[in-house]
């Protein structure tokens, strides 16, 4: 029972470009506050790095909790992800960065199934318009014997 909710809740919205941009938001978001010799650059104390993770793993949750919205978070994951190349430690070591890229594209990607259409009913043929029977006692012709 449980199972089955939640394979629903997850086919139901773009699940894995989601978890995709959450691991890549955390991932950006935790390097800046590694030891200084893993860094490669602070940048102005690692700000931008920790925005920018944050706000993917916000975007991740809206296409989990929004999926209507799946497009404009696909996107600006995308955009952000690229732009943590260059502001932040070359994008999470470029882990960030390809795992944003991908997630983004997941979540832009990713489509609501459609429900299955109800089978066509059998079509009723339509009733034929009535004829004239002759009766054996008339003659077609109208004429008499």
């Amino acid at each position: 029972m449980l199972l089955s909710r939640w394979r629903r809740w997850r086919r139901s919205r773009p699940f894995w470009g989601g978890l995709f941009a959450v691991l890549a938001g955390a991932w950006i978001c935790v390097l800046p506050l590694a030891p200084l010799k893993i860094m490669l650059q602070q940048g102005v104390a690692g700000i931008p790095s920790v925005l920018m993770g944050i706000v993917m793993i916000v975007l991740g949750l809206t296409a989990w909790f929004a999926p209507p919205q799946r497009s404009l978070a696909g996107v600006l994951t995308t955009l952000i992800a690229t732009a943590a190349l260059v502001l932040s430690n070359l994008g999470g070591f470029l882990i960030g960065t390809l795992l944003g890229i991908l997630g983004g594209g997941l979540m832009f990607a990713w489509q609501p199934s459609a429900a299955p259409a109800p089978a066509p009913a059998a079509p009723v043929p339509a009733p034929s318009p009535p004829t004239a029977v002759p009766t054996p006692h008339s003659d077609p012709q109208g004429a008499q014997p």
